[in-house]
């Protein structure tokens, strides 16, 4: 049975992190352990202050370990973990102390805990986490949480020996591969997160902090200039079209004026945004959200290019009724002004990224379409783009010119 913990102003629920998740089901199964009881629920309290009273599941007793399972819950957080298990087995340190292999690539919190990331976490492989390379991707205020439950537990029955945890979940591998996790270098399964032990609902935190490590990583790898996509349909075109390897390549979903912001901090000196007209065209009004409940200005913004490249008033309407930019553009094409609408385009969207970026950050960006290919590109598009072929290990294939 899952908690109702609280709702936003929105009235949204909260939900409770895999790092609440896994810190949990440590504490109940160190405490069947250590106690010898049957526990069904347990009590956690997060670094938020909220309490949770969560189920325990899927106990497992043998005579050296117990293993628990604690179901993950993401309120109405859209999230790819909700309802997965975050399984926790705990057993006393003299099974396998000595062992070197079994304490290679754990972590040793205290004097007490040893943390092991088993079937499901993600492994970390690249520098710029907070994890060394080849350690289980278990971030900080997790593992903080884990060993004071675990600790709780052990003063509560007067153990004062060595426990290890591993934390494992087993569709974790699967699910894994739907986040963000393999481009920032953690294979093989998920994170276990949260600062706060808590979910907060539709929050555009976690994604911002993401875009944000993405281009960190990017920066202490030696590279001041990256390609920035907004999904896939950006990464395939710059894979598959233009020849280029996703090393440069930061992915900034929606967000393209806090990507921009996050550059300037970082001290990058330049990024190549390579986005869809469906997107980008949203540019040419100043919108730095791409999202369509934010802003969806597309045929506005293409119906009145055209009427400034000359289209008569009823191809102006004709293009204000168009469902997708698709049939917008091919409906430019028709009467022959895509160029030049594309070129006003363009000028407006440079005008917009420029004023963003300010003095500091060179900035280009490419628009395409899957019909067309590259409809426009702003003035340092060229240049940004040879800069990085220079710097970026490409794929076998020529690498193509924009």
């Amino acid at each position: 049975m899952r908690q109702e913990i609280g709702r936003n102003r929105s009235g949204l629920r909260y939900g409770y992190t895999t790092g609440s998740c896994a810190a949990a089901a440590s504490k109940a199964a160190a405490a069947m352990l250590l106690g010898k009881e049957e526990i069904t629920h347990v009590k956690l309290m997060t670094p938020k202050g909220i309490e949770l009273y969560l189920e325990v599941e899927s106990t497992v007793r043998t005579a050296d370990y117990v293993q628990c399972a604690v179901s993950k819950y993401s309120g109405d957080d859209p999230d790819v973990t909700d309802g997965m298990k975050v399984y926790a087995r705990v057993e006393k340190s003299e099974l396998f102390l000595g062992k070197e292999e079994d304490t290679a690539r754990c972590f040793e919190i205290g004097e007490r805990l040893i943390l092991a990331g088993g079937e499901g976490v993600g492994r970390v492989t690249k520098a710029g986490l907070e994890q060394k390379e080849g350690f289980p991707a278990i971030n900080k205020i997790p593992r903080k949480m884990i060993a004071e439950a675990v600790e709780e537990e052990c003063e509560k029955y007067q153990y004062n020996g060595k426990i290890k945890v591993t934390i494992s979940i087993p569709d974790g591998k699967e699910i894994g591969k739907k986040t963000f996790n393999p481009r920032l270098g953690i294979v093989d399964g998920l994170s276990v997160l949260g600062t706060t032990g808590i979910v907060e609902p539709m929050s555009e935190k976690a994604l911002t902090d993401t875009i944000w490590l993405e281009m960190k990583m990017r920066k202490e790898t030696g590279h001041d200039r990256c390609y920035v996509v907004p999904g896939n349909y950006g990464m395939d075109f710059l894979r598959e079209e233009l020849g280029v390897d996703e090393e440069l390549t930061v992915k900034c979903s929606n967000y393209i004026g806090e990507t921009i912001d996050d550059a300037k901090l970082l001290g990058m000196k330049g990024i190549l945004l390579i986005g869809h007209i469906g997107k980008f065209v949203k540019l040419a009004a100043g919108v730095m959200n791409t999202h369509s409940r934010q802003a969806d200005c597309r045929m506005e913004v293409l119906a009145v290019h055209a009427a400034l490249a000359g289209a008569e008033t009823s191809v102006v309407r004709s293009i204000m009724e168009c469902i997708n930019t698709s049939e917008a553009l091919e409906l430019l094409k028709r009467y022959g002004f895509l160029e030049k609408v594309m070129k006003s385009v363009m000028d407006r969207i440079e005008f917009y990224l420029t004023n963003r970026a300010g003095e500091t950050l060179e900035i280009g960006a490419v628009v395409f379409s899957n019909e067309e290919g590259i409809l426009g590109k702003t003035s340092k598009a060229d240049e940004l783009f040879d800069r990085m072929n220079r710097s970026v290990t490409h794929r076998e294939k020529e690498t193509k010119t924009l």
